[in-house]
């Protein structure tokens, strides 16, 4: 999967003007008309551009939700009342040469409650239909083979691969400014004017880009919804099938690959004759995009220095931060990477779980369970501005790297730095083998590896879990050394279940988390330590109230004696406790599509396994480190990276 690329949004005002050969058609930049006056309201007309397109539908998207909608549907007018168009938005059939005549009588609005609506106030989005819309080709029509959607913004009614771009580059330069940026500023290509019709203005490079972004774009609509279009005589009517985050997601992808589609269509050019190039053979992107536009985590926020002592653990009031991990992702919301300011903390189960999920981290019920890195050196690195660590991940060949500039991991570890600044150089990989179930560790000083083999029986992702996700995917696992064990956990029979203590059955809305599902396991390692954890067990929360089902992992216990060893931690055997916490069921940010997300973490000293049932569970008084966690929708994240 190919990393995001940035891309430069131009803020100079652009002379937009027509070129090619005078027409009495619509003027070439794709404008709606050229005078200043607006008067008798007649069919709102355009073209529907990659090459000509017949037989596509446009439709005006008066509620900005990148959808057709079927009537009715309410418009507030900005006197306050409302307008309601029985019969939909106003849609329309392309013809011959892409040509459309859209009535929009339906945008008049009686004079006692408001002012007529203007149809160059709304964007236009034409939908090319599989098997239906008809591509005119210089030596006759072909139906296009894969679906594709194009949008312009308000006011320009050429509707093309290139306005598609305009319009989103728009959305995306305007993201988070607090003064509105006019549209034509990003109209402009490297001199090419995205709103005109390229066809007319005779420019072959424009039409040459036009049509490698109309495969980019098509290679992007979701198989299921293609299939669905041609396999149903469709009219394009169910483009109202596509959610309106799914839209956007797909044009803030063209933004995001324009350079690189661009890159590929200029190497194919031969003499510089671009009317040459075959864009149907050329080799594009492959970019998934999610277009359910999940939750995703996009920053942790790690607190483990003691401000009022210099050993860990301490009251959780006094814990400073000391490092924060910022997530990277694809369009189709895969982990791309990770980088950190200070130091993270590695977890060789979770890195295995990342790699079963395949990085998408909207296959996981919880997203990235906790790790942190308890070395003072990381708040010492905190302190300085940057990134410190990264960590990058190729997915399609089971691989991961850490590139470190820190000696937070010297101990633990045996990682020395390669150098005082990030060289792309690993310091740390890590190989993934999805059918031994194996996870590798090298360090290029270390004797030996470290291999983490997950053990999924009776484990909470054997029981939990079902075909589809999001999963739970927390396995058991046998950890080894240079051959020798060093941990493992096994986990023995499927758990008691109970109901919550004091807490009636029909109270929807019960607050705190409760241990309802415990999954008891046997410890072992290279050292004394079978009863360490006693009768320990994985706790869960598993429960369905008002209508939300969870299934929440509360606490989990580990070793890590490496760590216990600092000097700085006072740590009796290394038995240590990740104890997790969520939005309350009657929260206002409780997204109830994935109740799972964690809110906050703390690290504690292993004590006890709670007894099922208990609760409500309370957060911890003293701590060796808490991390909290942040969310963001796909697209939010998208236009962010956008937008810097």
């Amino acid at each position: 999967m190919k990393r995001l690329i940035s891309v430069t949004v131009p803020l100079l005002s652009l002379a937009i003007a027509g070129c090619g050969d005078e027409s009495d058609d619509l003027p070439v930049d794709g404008r709606e008309f050229d005078g200043v006056t607006y008067s008798e309201r007649a069919p709102y007309q355009g073209r529907v551009i990659d090459g000509y397109l017949n037989n596509a539908r446009v439709w005006l998207d008066l509620d900005d939700n990148g959808q057709y909608t079927a009537g009715p549907v309410e418009i507030e007018l900005d006197s306050g009342n409302t307008h309601i168009l029985e019969d939909g938005e106003p849609t329309v059939m392309s013809g011959p040469g892409g040509r459309f005549s859209m009535d929009v009588s339906a945008l008049d609005v009686p004079p006692s409650i408001g002012a007529n609506l203007d149809p160059r106030d709304y964007p236009l989005y034409a939908l090319a239909i599989p098997g239906q819309t008809l591509e005119e080709r210089s030596y006759g029509d072909e139906a296009v083979s894969r679906a594709f959607l194009m949008s312009a913004s308000p006011g320009v009614t050429n509707i093309t691969p290139l306005t598609t771009l305009a319009r989103f580059r728009s959305l995306a330069g305007q993201w988070n400014t607090e003064n509105p940026i006019p549209d034509n500023r990003f109209a402009d290509l490297d001199g090419i004017n995205l709103w005109k019709d390229y066809i007319l203005a005779n420019d072959d490079r424009a039409h040459a880009y036009a049509r490698g972004l109309a495969r980019f774009m098509a290679s992007q609509i979701p198989d299921g919804y293609n299939d669905y279009l041609a396999g149903n005589g469709s009219d394009g009517s169910e483009a109202s099938l596509l959610p309106r985050d799914g839209v956007y997601l797909l044009g803030y992808s063209v933004v995001q690959n324009v350079d690189e589609v661009i890159a590929i269509v200029d190497a194919a050019v031969s003499g510089g004759n671009y009317g040459n190039v075959d864009t149907d053979t050329l080799v594009l992107p492959d970019v998934d995009v999610e277009v359910s536009n999940p939750r995703l985590l996009v920053s942790q926020r790690i607190s483990a220095r003691p401000t009022r002592s210099d050993t860990l653990p301490t009251n959780t009031s006094d814990l400073g931060a000391s490092a924060e991990l910022s997530f990277e992702y694809s369009e189709g919301g895969r982990l791309l990477a990770v980088s950190s300011r200070g130091c993270m903390g590695i977890s060789l189960p979770e890195m295995a779980r990342l790699f079963q999920a395949d990085g998408y981290m909207t296959n996981l019920k919880t997203q990235w369970l906790p790790s942190a890195a308890l070395s003072p050196q990381s708040a010492i690195w905190y302190d300085e501005e940057g990134v410190h660590e990264r960590l990058e991940f190729e997915w399609e060949n089971g691989v991961a790297s850490l590139d470190t500039v820190t000696t937070c991991h010297e101990q633990t570890l045996g990682v020395t730095p390669g150098g005082t600044e990030l060289d792309g150089i690993s310091d740390i990989s890590w190989v993934w083998d999805d059918q031994a179930g194996t996870l590798v560790e090298s360090v290029p000083d270390r004797a030996d590896d470290r291999e983490l083999k997950v053990e999924s029986a009776n484990s909470p992702a054997e029981v939990l879990d079902g075909e589809q996700p999001p999963l739970d995917l927390v396995s058991g696992y046998q950890l080894t050394e240079g051959g020798g064990l060093e941990a493992a956990v096994e986990f023995a029979g499927g758990g008691a279940s109970c109901a919550p203590q004091g807490v009636a059955p029909n109270d929807t809305e019960r607050n705190g988390q409760y241990a309802t599902r415990l999954f008891p396991f046997s410890f072992t390692s290279d050292v004394a330590a079978s009863d360490l954890f006693g009768a320990g067990a994985y706790e869960y929360d598993l429960d369905e109230r008002n209508g939300v089902s969870f299934a929440r992992l509360l606490r989990f216990p580990f070793l890590d004696r490496a760590t216990a060893n600092r000097p700085e931690v006072d740590s009796a055997n290394g038995a240590f406790q990740w104890q997790l916490f969520y939005d309350a069921l009657n929260s206002e940010e409780l997204d109830v599509q994935r109740p799972n997300l964690l809110k906050t973490a703390y690290l504690v000293d292993f004590v006890a396994t709670s007894d099922c049932g208990d609760g409500p569970l309370d957060r911890p008084g003293r701590a060796y480190a808490t991390v909290e966690y942040e969310y963001q929708s796909l697209s939010d994240y998208l236009l962010d990276r956008l937008s810097e």
